[in-house]
């Protein structure tokens, strides 16, 4: 579409009146968009871009899928709305798929709008049911942007609002390419992050523990994927001192990481799993808990003290039952491992060969973090953690370019995120590898000896 009038009128009206999260109002200068199918969204200019961001790493199943489309508007034809405490197909259809793909006997699922007040929920849900108060959460995580889940968020946003009162203690999760723990293989970052974690419980007493809450592969703070045994590890402590496992899968679930939760990956059945983002690739705002019998069972005769007046919304849950059935018939799980096996992965580490800003490639299907540096052997970040505006300059740079040639980036302070819809195909996958060939020789030219 071209028409920049339109496109200045919405900017003009954006400015004017839409107050914008994680930003300094003055500062920004928001991108009208136009339109979207596929793998591809543009502005009213006539300039197309590739999303390699999914948007929040949400549209798992690409932009305006077909079905999907037609499953809201059929709905929106016949009911827009009904209250929570009503039985609705579906709602009820869309749980019913949840609980199907769920590991072990996580057989309920609690709606909610997104994936922060899903957290709280699985919080509140462990909470009730141990009796006791705190809850450990990961320094390197995003859990959200409410009260409860800044708090237990671990990531620099959580600063300016942490005041303490939400009983969090935070621990070391595994990062071999930045130990903690002084670890140089797999094996002993796995080991001394358990080491380290039950250390933690001890100390803070397990009977004061409610709940361990952490993604199975941290997206936000780099892609972070666990070594072999440290999820199993972690669900033996839990069974060990009777703590509620939580594995917040808002980022990393149905598809992201080519199974359906990225639980799968080492078998691991959590007690609770959030979701939200891609269980219907946000087209209507949607998150929820899938609750184990053992929690589940808790609540068989008192009430949960709980709710939400849009809990299981008919549109958003259409557009769920929608999403999973078609990524269910046409692969589309499968075809997000095969792209991250055989494009994705060897093109980025490929990529990371050829420039000497990238310390580190790591991910699963179309789940990928790039780490950049200004020195590989002392991996000195590109960008510093918590980097300021004037800081993140070499970060702009290499997004500036990006932009630039048609690809639309994600990123966090030193890290390039590699994270496109689920369906996106062999072509596009490698127009946008060809594109961050040239954003990352931007970045070398920041790479600095000694």
């Amino acid at each position: 579409m071209n028409d920049p009038d339109r496109g200045r009128a919405i900017r003009a009206d954006d400015r004017a009146h839409v107050f914008h999260s994680w930003s300094a109002q003055r500062h920004i200068d928001p991108l009208p968009v136009a339109g979207a199918a596929g793998s591809y969204f543009w502005d009213y200019d006539g300039n197309r871009y590739l999303d390699f961001s999914s948007q929040f790493v949400n549209i798992n199943i690409g932009h305006g899928y077909p079905k999907v489309v037609a499953a809201i508007v059929e709905q929106a034809s016949r009911l827009c709305t009904i209250a929570p405490h009503f039985a609705n197909d579906r709602r009820g259809e869309a749980a019913r798929l949840i609980a199907e793909h769920a590991p072990g006997d996580l057989d309920k699922v609690f709606f909610t709008n997104g994936g922060a007040d899903a957290n709280e929920h699985a919080v509140r849900m462990a909470r009730l049911v141990t009796g006791r108060p705190k809850v450990l959460a990961a320094y390197r995580s995003y859990h959200g942007a409410t009260h409860a889940t800044m708090h237990l968020t671990g990531d620099p946003r959580r600063w300016p609002t942490d005041s303490g009162t939400e009983a969090v203690a935070r621990f070391f999760a595994p990062y071999l390419y930045r130990s903690a723990f002084h670890a140089t293989t797999e094996a002993e970052e796995c080991a001394r992050a358990l080491d380290h974690l039950k250390q933690v419980i001890q100390l803070e007493g397990p009977g004061t523990i409610a709940a361990i809450l952490l993604e199975p592969i941290a997206g936000t703070p780099g892609v972070l994927v666990p070594p072999p045994g440290y999820l199993a590890g972690v669900r033996a402590l839990c069974d060990r001192y009777g703590v509620v496992m939580i594995a917040d899968e808002v980022m990393c679930g149905f598809g992201r990481t080519g199974a359906w939760f990225a639980v799968d990956h080492w078998s691991v059945v959590p007690d609770l799993i959030t979701f939200a983002k891609g269980v219907n690739s946000g087209y209507v705002p949607l998150g929820g808990v899938i609750i184990s019998a053992r929690i589940a069972s808790e609540f068989d005769d008192r009430p949960y003290p709980g709710g939400l007046t849009y809990s299981g919304h008919p549109l958003a849950c259409a557009a769920a039952v929608a999403t999973i059935r078609a990524m269910r018939e046409e692969g589309i799980v499968e075809h997000a491992a095969w792209l991250g096996d055989h494009v994705l992965g060897p093109g980025l580490r490929s990529l990371a060969e050829a420039h000497p800003a990238v310390g580190e490639v790591r991910g699963l299907g179309v789940f990928w973090g790039l780490e950049l540096v200004r020195n590989r052997a002392t991996r000195q970040m590109l960008v510093p953690y918590a980097a300021t505006a004037a800081q993140s300059a070499p970060m702009n740079e290499v997004v500036a370019l990006c932009r630039k040639r048609g690809l639309w980036p994600f990123t966090n302070f030193n890290r390039l995120h590699v994270v496109p819809p689920c369906t996106m195909t062999e072509s596009e996958a490698r127009e946008g590898l060809e594109i961050l060939d040239e954003a990352l020789a931007v970045a070398d030219r920041h790479v600095v000896d000694g």
